[in-house]
């Protein structure tokens, strides 16, 4: 597989990016950056984090610095301010990116391997969206593009109570992605909910001896201490569980495919994904949306990237 990350590198993120790059198989042939969690600023130097605890090289391109056309503000409380839960231990980078524009890389890339490349958007779909409008044809050009965005039921984790945050963060963008790709692969918020790590599996990986698992165990701590303050079952896997329905597509166990587009006027709906459940719009497919996952095959994936 010959895959590119586009990413607004928070703490899942990073642990979605580590598992693709500890796969076997897979070539990360580019990693594009967007604002999303935190700032772009914040983003690529995140990503070359990554890359330096995995000890791998992959070309790193800034994107986006702001939405289309929405206002902007990071996810603080969720990722820290610098987006890797603010580590007071993190070692600098020194990894130098490249100088081309993160949609314009897009581009280049899908022109010369047109029908090789796995796409996967574990953010705001900022970057996406321009290249699409920088090539019309881009999207036929793409393998498979999965995103990790969207609810199905519309229960939401932002202002707008319906909408999960990288569709909220820029909702014009998800709406032309959407429009442009014949077919996405979207892992939303509610199957999130639906599939967590139970405490104890997740205290088991931190614990691993290795240096990735002191990287997880010290990023994490904020999402933790949150999760655990709101309650949920597990460790959340947002990011991580769309990376992994990409790279090992038998853990899906249940998708159906829908029409889906993006709310962008409502006053408390904005920014949610609208699937038509029942085919009465006259649109065809256009989203193939994972519903069940198998969790012990990616808590396997976590035990790969942390050994």
């Amino acid at each position: 597989m010959r895959l590119i990350i586009d990413t607004d590198a928070g703490i899942d993120d990073a642990q979605a990016i580590m598992m693709a790059l500890a796969y076997p198989g897979v070539t990360i042939e580019a990693i594009t950056c967007v604002t999303g969690n935190v700032h772009v600023n914040n983003v690529v130097p995140n990503v070359c984090t990554v890359l330096d605890v995995m000890r791998r090289d992959v070309p790193v391109y800034r994107g986006a610095e702001r939405p289309l056309v929405a206002d902007w503000k990071p996810e603080e409380h969720v990722h820290g301010k610098d987006g890797l839960g603010d580590w007071r231990d993190r070692p600098a980078t020194t990894r130098r990116i490249e100088t081309e524009h993160a949609a314009n890389a897009l581009v280049r890339l899908a022109n010369a391997a047109p029908g090789e490349y796995t796409l996967v958007a574990l953010g705001p779909l900022t970057n996406i969206a321009l290249a699409c409008q920088l090539d019309p044809a881009f999207p036929s050009k793409i393998s498979q593009f999965v995103f990790m965005g969207g609810t199905i039921y519309a229960m939401g984790n932002t202002p707008n109570l319906t909408a999960e945050f990288n569709i909220y963060a820029d909702p014009e963008a998800a709406y032309m992605t959407l429009r442009a790709f014949p077919m996405s692969a979207m892992l939303s918020w509610e199957t999130t909910l639906e599939h967590p790590f139970p405490w104890p599996q997740w205290d088991a990986l931190c614990a691993i001896n290795s240096e990735a698992a002191h990287f997880l165990r010290h990023t994490s701590r904020v999402t933790v201490d949150l999760i655990k303050h709101s309650g949920y079952a597990g460790y959340l896997l947002p990011d991580p569980l769309a990376m992994a329905a990409a790279l090992q597509p038998d853990l899906v166990r249940q998708s159906a495919e829908y029409y889906v587009t993006v709310e962008l006027q409502g006053t408390h709906t904005r920014g949610q994904t609208i699937l038509d459940h029942h085919a009465r719009s006259g649109h065809a497919p256009n989203v193939r949306v994972v519903q069940a996952l198998d969790t012990d095959g990616v808590y396997a994936l976590y035990q790969r990237m942390l050994a």
